[in-house]
């Protein structure tokens, strides 16, 4: 990282303090643009958010339901015929329906400016990386922004359903009532969604651990047995508190933490490339110096 003080996007010209500092404010500031302005994208199209979006997944005709009662008829069962009570929500306060609008606006803008924030970022610590370095992470954009895609999509299309058929279902008592607050259930699916999005990312952060020294293909699989613990803690913590939900997501995370080593196993064989060219590039120097 020594180089990121000595060039920039100005070249191999040397910037100071202040100009990193400004040049970060810049891609700060056309991040944030891109928030708000995908923040207002979702608060004008509010039907759509809202009606196809958010409140499709407690629905007997959403497609993950639909495809789980499918299973259920083929397997002659009804037990996997989810959301087939209607689950209706109810909002307490004078400004609830406003509040919940613009903060689910914030969430959907935070969620689809996300690869134009690695991006942004990315852009910023270009310059720091060596010219193999930055070749070998070219993808690492677009890699990101699609294990974060599709952790969203898993938790939405998977998680969210199963979690609000077990959460509005169960009771403790059938003299007490569930009436769900609008809050309460998109709170519930906006952290699915977004724990599902950022646990995906475990390849992504595998990568730029093994890069900068701190983990290394043989410390994952020494420490796998430990990890497997961790990765069903996890899962117990965002998931609701059934066996099946938790093994849904477990499973996953187990493939991306295999993926995670095969990573770490190429970076390291990189950076021995790397270092084997160079010290095959000082090898010349150093004999015409001693002769």
């Amino acid at each position: 990282m020594a180089n990121f003080w000595e060039k920039g996007k100005k070249g191999e010209k040397e910037m100071s303090f202040l100009e990193h500092l400004e040049e970060l404010r810049w891609h700060i500031i056309r991040s944030i643009s891109a928030i708000v302005i995908l923040m207002i994208t979702a608060f004008i199209f509010k039907n759509i958010i809202f009606d196809k979006i958010i409140l499709a997944p407690k629905s007997p005709d959403f497609i993950t339901a639909r495809l789980l009662c499918r299973l259920g008829e083929y397997l002659e069962t009804t037990s996997l015929c989810i959301n087939t009570q209607p689950l209706n929500l109810i909002n307490i306060k004078m400004s609830g329906q406003l509040t919940t609008h613009i903060t689910v606006s914030l969430v959907a803008g935070l969620i689809l400016a996300f690869p134009v924030v690695l991006w942004e970022f990315w852009q910023f610590f270009k310059p720091a990386l060596k010219a193999n370095e930055a070749r070998y992470a070219k993808g690492a954009v677009f890699a990101a922004s699609m294990l974060f895609f599709t952790g969203v999509s898993f938790g939405y299309f998977l998680l969210a359903p199963l979690s609000i058929h077990f959460l509005s279902s169960y009771e403790i008592s059938a003299d007490v009532v569930n009436q769900i607050n609008v809050r309460s259930y998109i709170g519930t699916l906006t952290s699915i969604c977004l724990a599902t999005g950022l646990v995906f990312e475990l390849p992504i952060i595998a990568f730029f651990l093994t890069k900068i020294g701190l983990v290394t293909p043989t410390f994952m699989r020494k420490y796998r047995k430990h990890a497997i613990v961790v990765i069903f803690i996890i899962a117990a913590i965002i998931t609701p508190p059934d066996v099946f939900s938790q093994t849904l997501v477990a499973i996953p995370l187990l493939i991306l933490y295999e993926v995670s080593i095969f990573i770490s196993a190429g970076v390291m064989k990189q950076k021995q490339r790397d270092s084997d060219a160079f010290m095959k590039d000082d090898e010349p120097q150093t004999n015409t110096a001693t002769s």
